[in-house]
């Protein structure tokens, strides 16, 4: 795993974002419930990372597991409600066992014009997987997203920290285009694959992301989150009169799916679209476009 600690310096590659958008956004929807691990379906520990105070170990904990249950019943439809209504597309990175077993809303978001991509087969890190049962993982979750929703997906993201094989393992098994294992930027990157098309690397984020509510003293109402998301976009807006940025806003059912919550979107898209100049897309579409345009630049 090589690290490069400079990328691309004091003159970073032109996007040339259309339109001659300033800043190029990616939303990404989390699409984990159903995917956590959970003692009452048969797993060995319950899920950690939640807003929930008492970790029950060795038996079920049928509170967190209800917090994750809210994102699909409820916070799927209002998320999804509001994207609409602005027009606004976005990408859905969405677990393999989540897809498996609520598919109504991977297909749900096909028709709506979103991406489906790929989020690993668990919601869990692959730090410590092995090659074997990565690679399986992988093929799983994309044989499922595939199978449920009709469109092959061609982005990964992994759960917190990747393996030091994961990327190799997504460039080997073709049809992947992107992934968004790396937090080290504001412009994709490309990496050569003998023979292949070039494959991208596009930044994500984990503080312009609704995960923040899950902390204290970090968001606590919706104008906290979207007044965060809408400094970073004014900031990258304004670097981008020269140099053009790419910005990533996760998002999560569970978390931005709360009725307290859901105004922070509207406010972060309004803001957004009324400043002008941005380019709000999938993120599948912000590859291709770099790749048609970038690829001739340097990797960071």
């Amino acid at each position: 795993m090589t690290r490069d600690l400079l990328g691309y310096g004091a003159h970073p590659p032109h996007p040339r974002w259309p339109g001659g958008a300033r800043v190029a956004v990616s939303f990404v929807l989390n699409l984990e419930e159903g995917a956590e691990y959970a003692i009452s379906e048969g797993d060995g520990h319950n899920e950690a990372v939640y807003e929930v105070i008492d970790r029950l170990e060795g038996i079920p904990d049928p509170c967190l597991q209800s917090h994750f249950d809210y994102g699909t019943r409820a916070g799927w439809w209002r998320i999804m409600d509001v994207l609409e209504r602005f027009g606004v597309p976005c990408t859905v990175s969405a677990c393999g066992r989540a897809v498996e077993r609520s598919p109504a809303l991977a297909q749900d978001a096909v028709r709506r014009g979103h991406e489906v991509s790929a989020h690993g087969w668990r919601w869990e890190s692959h730090a410590r997987m092995p090659e074997a049962e990565e690679r399986a993982a992988i093929q799983r979750t994309v044989a499922v997203i595939q199978s449920v929703t009709g469109v092959r997906p061609v982005g990964w993201h992994t759960r917190s920290a990747a393996s030091p094989n994961t990327r190799r393992l997504l460039m080997e098994a073709g049809g992947f285009l992107y992934d968004s294992d790396y937090y080290g930027d504001d412009l994709p990157c490309t990496l050569a694959r003998p023979g292949q098309r070039p494959y991208v690397v596009l930044p994500y984020a984990f503080d312009t992301n609704d995960m923040q509510f899950q902390h204290t003293h970090r968001f606590v109402r919706a104008t906290d989150f979207s007044g965060y998301v809408n400094d970073a976009f004014d900031w990258l807006w304004r670097e981008g009169a020269v140099a053009p940025k790419m910005m990533s806003v996760g998002l999560h059912l569970r978390m931005l799916g709360r009725p307290g919550r859901m105004a922070a979107l509207e406010h972060i898209l309004e803001h957004m679209l009324g400043r002008g100049d941005v380019w709000i897309a999938r993120r599948d579409a912000i590859a291709r476009h770099w790749l048609g345009t970038a690829a001739d630049q340097p990797g960071a």
